[in-house]
């Protein structure tokens, strides 16, 4: 669906804005998708997210202050969304040997299992965007690191 149909306007001011307004409109549009495929599992779309970094080291325990500094969402608040995984029994925490103060997390089985599930939920979406090929998808992803870089070349992530 084009931009100015699913907003019903077609006024922009520049063909950069239009690109950022289209940006923030798929972006909205990819959570969606994630956040009701995810609700099968119940798991919000933050939750997955922890779940997926905690995939990422495991069998190796992560501190919450490395959790937290690989999210998408750095707003998100990692120590409330671990209290939940641990909840739901699909995530641990165990006190850190070496400095008391901290919490080391890592997966439960179960916690690897729904992570699956969830994994096959989310390629429903993911092949959403099935109308790019492999090329296109890379010049997507180029042009989009390319948005992100400041007037020094480096990343504003």
């Amino acid at each position: 669906m084009k931009l100015e149909d699913a907003i019903k306007s077609s006024k922009f001011v520049s063909e950069k804005q239009k690109a950022a307004i289209n940006v923030l409109y798929t972006g909205y549009w990819l959570r969606s998708g994630y956040s009701a495929n995810l609700k099968k599992e119940d798991l919000t779309l933050e939750q997955y997210n922890v779940l997926r970094i905690l995939r990422g080291k495991h069998p190796e325990q992560m501190c919450v202050k490395d959790i937290a500094s690989r999210t998408i969402e750095r707003s998100s608040n990692v120590p409330r969304i671990l209290d939940r995984l641990v909840i739901k029994k699909l995530a641990k925490r165990t006190p850190s040997k070496e400095d008391k103060r901290e919490t080391l997390v890592s997966l439960t089985e179960k916690g690897i299992t729904t992570l699956d599930r969830a994994n096959d939920l989310t390629w429903e979406i993911t092949n959403g965007i099935s109308a790019l090929n492999e090329e296109e998808a890379q010049t997507l992803n180029d042009l989009l690191e390319k948005m992100r870089l400041d007037t020094t070349g480096t990343s504003n992530s």
